[in-house]
């Protein structure tokens, strides 16, 4: 498969890895992103993987409540924000949700079959048509989730609409000091971005992947490895001259500052470092040193991707995690208190936006 520069500039942006690495990850993977982006954090060189892959649809994400029982989250996308922001537009999106709320469709598909908020003499398919037709730009109803609870569901909406949550709540307590706490929860949603709500919701699978990924990372990035492991490496690579004499005569005059170490040898040294690293792989995953670091590293993973463990942003202290401060609310509350789960949706995730080559277009349409 041709690997093109448009490929390799959006794995960059996706990743934060250098150029090189995301063409050669490219290469590797035949054009495969999940793939490119799972062996450049396998190699330690994605630094900011980010959850929404393609992000560029303009639109608006809403979300509505009817009575703290039921909501409804939509995404409508358009092609320009400034359609997005356009009153005819946002009128069109609040019947949207306003149509969910008293559907029973489960998918978009089965919603666009449906009258339009009960007039019998169109669909929302042909009332979103006559929209487009309106407006002027195509139009898509993309994505909707909707909640029944026998607690509560709290909305909160970010950026004008770029980002939507909605979290339900297990309780008994529908007070505007509960709703506030959730709302302060939807927040973090809606910043940190987490994936599931709890650590009991990640497959066996999706800890076994992580853990793999973790392992290998670190044994990319030898430095990071426990002293112990680290020097035996160095060791090798000296004694068995996988390294050549410059790299060498590095290492004998710089060992005794190992911290700086790495930035006195060459490239092609540290890489042959993290080859031996892995070809002794199983030897290192039985370490129980390296053990420790991988657990330690996982965990702190878990901590970033699962709500309840993630530190609260409004922690005074600076450590209370999502779920102390959700037990403190109830304790204060007197009720039971549970977060049961929650829906993020970010504009235009997922999608690859259009790129216009302006230049290209005066040009072609000049003649040239």
């Amino acid at each position: 498969m041709e690997i093109k520069a448009s490929m390799v500039k959006e794995l960059r942006e996706m990743t934060g890895a250098g150029v090189m690495a995301c063409k050669n990850a490219l290469v590797e993977t035949d054009g495969d992103f999940d793939k490119a982006i799972e062996l450049l954090r396998k190699k330690g060189e994605a630094t900011a993987v980010k959850k929404a892959s393609r992000i560029a649809a303009e639109g608006t994400v809403l979300a509505v409540v009817k009575e703290d029982k039921t909501a409804a989250i939509v995404e409508v996308n358009s092609e320009t924000d400034f359609v997005a922001k356009n009153d005819k537009f946002r009128t069109f999106v609040a019947g949207v949700a306003e149509q969910i709320l008293a559907s029973n469709a489960n998918n978009v598909e089965a919603l666009l079959e449906e009258a339009w908020n009960g007039d019998a003499s169109k669909t929302v398919k042909e009332e979103l048509v006559s929209q487009i037709a309106v407006i002027g730009e195509n139009m898509s109803i993309r994505r909707f989730e909707k909640i029944t609870t026998d607690g509560v569901v709290v909305p909160y909406i970010h950026g004008g609409g770029r980002i939507g949550v909605l979290v339900e709540a297990a309780t008994g307590n529908t007070s505007d000091e509960v709703k506030e706490a959730l709302k302060n929860i939807a927040m973090q949603i809606a910043a940190l971005n987490p994936k599931y709500t709890s650590r009991d919701e990640i497959s066996a699978e999706e800890l076994d992947k992580l853990r793999e990924i973790t392992v290998d990372s670190a044994l990319n990035d030898t430095f990071t490895l426990p002293m112990p492991i680290l020097k035996g490496l160095l060791e090798k690579a000296v004694n068995d001259k996988v390294w050549n004499d410059e790299d060498i005569a590095i290492y004998g005059e710089k060992k005794d500052n190992m911290k700086y170490l790495p930035n006195f040898l060459s490239k092609e040294a540290k890489a042959s470092l993290a080859e031996l690293a892995l070809a002794d792989k199983a030897a290192i995953v039985d370490n129980k040193i390296f053990t420790g670091l991988v657990d330690g590293r996982v965990a702190k993973q878990l901590k970033e991707i699962c709500l309840l463990d993630q530190v609260y942003v409004k922690a005074e202290d600076g450590k209370q995690t999502v779920a102390a401060y959700v037990a403190e609310v109830a304790k204060a509350m007197g009720s039971d208190l549970k977060i049961k789960g929650f829906v993020r949706f970010e504009t235009g995730e997922g999608l690859e936006k259009k790129e216009e080559d302006f230049a290209a277009e005066v040009a072609k349409q000049m003649g040239n």
